[in-house]
C-alpha cells in the first residue's frame, strides 16, 4: 500500500499526501502567485508515481514489444500487455481481447467510425447522438454520413442541459443502428442516464457507443453490467500522459471489424499478393503503440484505486455543491449546466465579460480554467452563447482552490464594472 492509500480515511482525503504525489502543484503561475488548477477536465494532473513508471520505462527499459527475442522487449511486452490486463479489470471487461489501445478518445470514436461503421452502416440507416456531444463524437459519424448517406438524428436537451428522454426514445427506432452518447458532458457536466439510453437501444437491436472520457476517473464504470457495445476513453483524463487511450469493444463485435489502419504487428503474414490479419487484439493496432503510455496508464489506474472512487466521489461532490453555492450568489453570473445529476464540472458567463477575457483575468490571479466553446459548439448555439468559462476539478482541489477562483472571478469582474 502506498502513501495515499495508507492516509486515507473512508471519504476523507488526506489533502497534503495526495497533493505532495502531484509535482506540478508545487510550482507558480504568473505574478508569483500560487498554482490554482481547475482545468481537469481538459486534462488531468500527473502523479509521481505514473512519472516514475514512465520514466522507468525509457530510462531503464525502452525497447519495442512482440517482436524482439532479448529481455529488454521481452520485459517492455510483459509490462504494455500486463497494462492491457490492468484496463480489462478496471472496466471488467470479459477478456483482454477486447481491450484496443489507441491514441485516445478521438481516435478511438473514429476507428469505430472507419470499421465497424462503413462496414455495418448504409444509406438510410440511421444514427443518433445528442446535442452535448463533444466534436469528437459528431464529426467522424457526420463523415461517415457523407460516405454512406446515413442519417444523423439529434437528441435535444433541456435549458438544464439534461438530455430529454422522450425525445430520444422517439429517435431510436428499427432503422438505428448506432446510439452514441457522451457519458458525462465535458462542458455541462451533465451525467446522462446511460443504462437507460442502453435499455432503449437494445430494444431496437441498437448498438452502443459510451464516450466515457470525463467518466473514467470520477466513478467506476463496468462494461459488463452496462451492457454497451464500445466505450472509449482517454489516459490524460485518467492523470497518465497524452497519446494513449482505449476503446472497448464486446469481442463478437471488434472480431467482426476489418483493421482500420494496415502494417506493424497487425497482420500473421504478407506476400504482394494477399494480406492474413492478425488476432484480436493485435489486428486494430497497427503500427508501434504508445508503450511508455499504456504503462503509465496502468499506474493511473492502480494510483485511482489506491484512493478510492468513493473518496474521489466525496470531494467532488462537496467541491461542486461548495463552488455552484458561491458562485450563484455573484450577480451577473449565470451557470451554463444545472443538471440534477452532474460532475464536478462548474461553466458559467458573466453579464458584460467575456469568457475568454474572464480566463485570462483568472490567470493573472493564478488560477487555470478553461475559455472557449471546448469542442461543443453546437451546445453553444443551443444556449445562444459564443463560450462558456470553466472551472473543472479534481479529488486533488480543495475548497481553497475554490475560495481562490471566486475571489478572481469577483475581482475580474470589478475590472469591467
Amino acid at each position: 500500500m502506498n502513501r495515499v492509500a495508507e492516509n486515507l480515511l473512508h471519504t476523507k482525503l488526506d489533502h497534503a499526501a495526495i497533493r505532495s504525489d502531484f509535482p506540478i502543484l508545487a510550482r507558480q503561475a504568473r505574478h508569483g502567485k500560487n498554482l490554482i488548477y481547475l482545468d481537469n477536465a481538459a486534462t488531468t494532473l500527473k502523479p509521481r508515481q505514473v512519472l516514475d513508471a514512465v520514466y522507468d520505462h525509457y530510462a531503464y527499459g525502452a525497447s519495442n514489444i512482440h517482436r524482439g527475442v532479448h529481455y529488454l522487449s521481452e520485459e517492455a511486452t510483459r509490462l504494455y500487455e500486463g497494462a492491457r490486463e490492468t484496463v480489462r479489470d478496471f472496466i471488467n471487461a470479459r477478456e483482454t481481447k477486447e481491450i484496443i489501445f489507441t491514441s485516445g478518445t478521438t481516435f478511438a470514436i473514429n476507428l469505430v467510425a472507419k470499421s465497424w461503421g462503413r462496414k455495418n452502416i448504409s444509406a438510410g440507416d440511421e444514427i443518433v447522438i445528442t446535442h452535448m456531444e463533444h466534436h469528437a463524437n459528431i464529426v467522424p459519424w457526420q463523415m461517415l454520413r457523407e460516405e454512406t448517406g446515413c442519417i444523423l438524428n439529434i437528441a435535444p436537451i433541456n435549458d438544464r442541459g439534461e438530455l430529454d428522454m422522450a425525445a430520444l426514445e422517439s429517435l431510436i427506432t428499427p432503422r438505428t443502428k448506432l446510439v452514441s452518447v457522451v457519458y458525462t458532458s465535458n462542458s455541462l457536466g451533465t451525467i446522462n442516464p446511460v443504462r437507460d439510453i442502453i435499455r432503449l437501444a437494445k430494444k431496437h437491436g441498437s448498438a452502443v457507443l459510451l464516450d466515457a472520457a470525463q467518466t473514467v476517473a470520477h466513478t467506476k464504470v463496468d462494461v459488463q453490467n452496462l451492457d454497451c457495445d464500445f466505450l472509449v476513453f482517454s489516459g490524460h483524463k485518467l492523470f497518465a500522459t497524452s497519446g494513449v487511450g482505449v476503446l472497448y469493444g464486446k469481442r463478437a463485435i471488434l472480431e467482426g471489424m476489418p483493421p482500420f489502419m494496415g502494417g506493424g504487428d497487425m497482420i500473421k503474414s504478407v506476400t504482394f499478393e494477399k494480406t492474413t490479419y492478425a488476432d484480436l487484439p493485435a489486428r486494430l493496432e497497427a503500427g508501434t503503440p504508445a508503450i511508455g503510455g499504456a504503462i503509465g496508464l496502468a499506474a493511473a489506474i492502480g494510483y485511482v484505486r489506491n484512493i478510492g472512487f468513493d473518496s474521489i466521489a466525496a470531494q467532488e461532490k462537496d467541491l461542486l455543491t461548495y463552488a455552484t453555492g458561491l458562485v450563484s450568489d455573484i450577480p451577473g453570473l449565470r451557470i451554463i449546466g444545472t443538471a440534477a445529476e452532474k460532475a464536478a464540472i462548474l461553466s458559467f458567463i458573466v453579464d458584460g465579460v467575456h469568457p475568454h477575457d474572464m480566463g485570462s483575468l483568472l490567470d493573472a490571479e493564478g488560477v487555470a480554467v478553461r475559455a472557449g466553446h471546448h469542442c461543443t459548439q453546437p451546445l453553444m448555439t443551443r444556449f445562444k452563447i459564443p463560450a462558456t468559462t470553466r472551472a473543472s476539478f479534481s479529488f486533488y482541489n480543495t475548497r481553497a482552490d475554490v475560495d481562490a477562483l471566486v475571489a478572481a472571478i469577483k475581482k475580474a469582474i470589478e475590472v469591467f464594472a
